[in-house]
């Protein structure tokens, strides 16, 4: 199975996508600049300052959807040994801590306006917080351990237990009375977010998700060319 994770013939592949997603990113990210910035409507509440959430809400949504693929792939690190994943993992956590630390700003910058102060240790706003200081601790794991069996256990029980804090994130503000208002968008219910808001999210959603891949891409061929410059055929 591990033949089909060989350095070379990944990168071949590898090496060549960011191009092509590059030309897609922008291509997005302008569609969506236009629609959040030019076409989507104010807020009668909080007028332009809801343009804010086409870049903090994105942000927040790939920072946690990328440490639930790092822990999940974790587990099978763990259990399977499975060395394609610790490159995978291992190149993932740079991008969500990318977008962990904008949301985080975003947020702050948002916050301002709206509840009149830059920052609260508001349920979401602290567990978003500890979120990236668990990315940070598995990014200086990885360093100080290098490579190796012990770095991989380390890293992916850091991973596994920051995955606590996942669905803490998500409904923190149901849990308890918080700053946040309740989730605006819910894929069993209904939406309460207006249609014409919901297109220029989507759109910085997508744009955003290819930004992270790109960031991934850099990491990931890195670390191939690291194994191929130790004379390894395969990982």
């Amino acid at each position: 199975m591990l033949k089909n994770f060989e350095p070379n013939k990944i990168f071949l592949i590898t090496s060549k996508a960011p191009k092509y997603i590059l030309t897609a990113f922008i291509i997005i990210i302008s569609i969506g600049l236009i629609e959040a910035l030019i076409l989507s409507p104010e807020d009668y509440i909080q007028s332009h300052s809801v343009r804010i959430m086409y870049v903090h809400v994105p942000s927040a949504w790939i920072s946690l959807g990328t440490f639930s693929v790092i822990a999940t792939l974790s587990f099978f690190i763990l259990i399977f040994k499975n060395k394609s994943f610790i490159l995978i993992t291992k190149s993932l956590a740079p991008s969500g801590l990318v977008f962990n630390i904008i949301a985080l700003t975003t947020g702050s910058i948002w916050g301002k306006p709206t509840w009149g102060t830059w920052w609260a240790w508001d349920a979401r706003i602290t567990s978003m917080l500890i979120l990236g200081l668990f990315y940070i601790i598995y990014i200086l794991a990885w360093r100080i351990y290098d490579n190796g069996e012990k770095a991989n256990r380390i890293t992916s029980l850091i991973a596994i237990i920051g995955l606590i804090n996942v669905p803490i994130i998500k409904y923190s503000v149901d849990w308890w009375s918080t700053l946040h208002q309740p989730a605006s968008i819910n894929i069993f219910s209904e939406t309460s977010i207006h249609p014409s808001m919901i297109v220029p999210l989507a759109l910085m959603t997508a744009a955003f998700a290819l930004f992270s891949v790109l960031i991934f891409l850099m990491k990931y061929n890195t670390e191939l060319i690291k194994i191929k410059n130790k004379g390894l055929d395969r990982l």
